[in-house]
């Protein structure tokens, strides 16, 4: 499973936090710490899976996980704007 490999618990806390908060500055989103922190895990989540369709090899350490969950992040946002019809 493509996930937060090698960061631990509070890393991966600090991560979903960090992605959700550059992920709401990106899509120009509005929200609050707790939303990031969601936004942050479930970008996670997208961006490992978007790795493991294209065979990357799953990150390990703190800065490429947040780079991998930033990016699922900024995905996720970027398609939930458009399914709800806010996208700027």
């Amino acid at each position: 499973m493509f996930g937060m490999e090698g960061v631990g618990f509070f890393g991966s806390i600090v991560i979903g936090l960090v992605a959700g908060y550059v992920a709401e500055r990106v899509t120009e989103s509005r929200h609050g710490l707790i939303t990031n922190l969601v936004v942050g895990v479930i970008g996670a989540l997208v961006g490992g899976f978007l790795g493991g369709l294209i065979n990357l090899d799953p990150p390990v350490g703190f800065w490429r996980n947040l780079a991998v969950a930033t990016i699922g992040a900024i995905i996720f946002l970027w398609v939930w704007q458009v399914v709800r019809g806010r996208r700027t």
